[in-house]
């Protein structure tokens, strides 16, 4: 296969804080998979090179028919492992592109939050996560869950995908995930998780509403 020079590419993984992530990303959404929803999103924005989807090896066959009508800059990778998917797909990757790992469950991102993300590391940000302000009260508790006191929510932040990397930190988050020391930029409500019932309805809003924009 031939190498080609790579503005962008997106790793998309469905295993981000639980094995049974990869059957939600299966949850039918007007009638497609929440990872149909994701791929198309991403596929959406012109200057994006390459999607990679991780794909678990017991859902493999299910992710391939879900994505199977993006033959075109979508490559589906089986395994888990970020570690394993960057080095099953490194040798197609020339230059110096940009590197975002965008979770599969956050099918509705939207694009300008996508491209904000990849623009601040071209402008110089070696990591970059998109958050929202923490809306709720945290509490603290001890060992027996009595509460001890209010945790200032003023520099707390919820984080989002997709995140943004340099190759350099990218490599480095395969090996050891962490976003400390990350440029913050905004995120959006819509790219919550789908994760439950009541966001699987918010989902289905949000993907109505894209259809009637479209028509």
């Amino acid at each position: 296969m031939s190498t080609v020079p790579m503005s962008t590419i997106v790793f998309v993984t469905a295993v981000h804080h639980h094995a049974s992530d990869a059957e939600l990303a299966l949850a039918p959404v007007n009638g497609e998979a929440l990872l149909t929803h994701t791929v198309r999103g991403l596929l959406a924005l012109p200057d994006l090179d390459l999607v990679v989807v991780a794909a678990p090896e017991r859902c493999a066959q299910l992710f391939s028919a879900a994505l199977i009508d993006f033959p075109e800059r979508c490559r589906i990778v089986p395994g888990s492992s970020l570690r394993h998917v960057f080095d099953s797909v490194e040798n197609d990757i020339a230059g110096d592109p940009v590197f975002l790992v965008h979770d599969a469950l956050r099918a509705f991102t939207p694009a300008d939050t996508v491209r904000a993300v990849a623009d601040a590391v071209r402008a110089g940000s070696p990591s970059v996560v998109p958050v929202l302000p923490m809306a709720d009260t945290v509490k603290v508790t001890d060992a027996t869950k009595v509460i001890t006191g209010t945790e200032d929510r003023a520099h707390l932040r919820t984080a989002q995908t997709p995140l943004g990397f340099t190759r350099e930190t990218f490599l480095s988050y395969v090996d050891k995930p962490s976003l400390d020391g990350a440029h913050t930029i905004a995120g959006h409500p819509d790219a919550m998780r789908v994760t439950n019932s009541f966001e699987l309805k918010l989902a289905e809003a949000i993907a109505s509403a894209g259809k009637e924009e479209v028509l």
